[in-house]
């Protein structure tokens, strides 16, 4: 069973900065890429920044030049880095990952899928 498990959400000052981390884990043979949603209060899911295995990146205008993805592939493992944070920043930030070609649990069989983590908190204090 692929999980992903986010860290390092918490309240901020505006200005200040916080790092997220995102964990796949489970018996996963490759990712496709892997990116960082978020949802404020009333307000749809965005995408805020995304990043595939070769490392090409994309960001959401609101947040370019601010933050930072990265990647370590080896460890299934995908960072924001988040900086000069704004209070319109505020959301529950979910870690996605896309076309994770895993084992089946119990099985010999793969397949491909995507998953999504459970959400951390960012508040931004102005």
């Amino acid at each position: 069973q692929v999980q992903l498990v986010e860290s390092g959400g918490g309240l901020v000052q505006a200005g200040g900065s916080l790092r997220l981390s995102c964990a796949a884990s489970g018996r996963i043979f490759s990712i496709n890429a892997m990116g960082w949603h978020r949802q404020a209060p009333g307000k749809q899911r965005e995408l805020v920044a995304r990043i595939t295995s070769g490392g090409s990146t994309n960001y959401a205008d609101s947040v370019k030049g601010r933050f930072t993805i990265s990647r370590d592939n080896a460890k299934n493992t995908a960072y924001l880095q988040m900086n000069s944070l704004k209070p319109e920043d505020t959301a529950v930030y979910y870690c996605n990952a896309d076309g994770v070609f895993a084992m089946v649990p119990g099985t010999l069989s793969v397949k491909q899928d995507d998953y999504w983590g459970q959400g951390t908190q960012v508040t931004v204090s102005s």
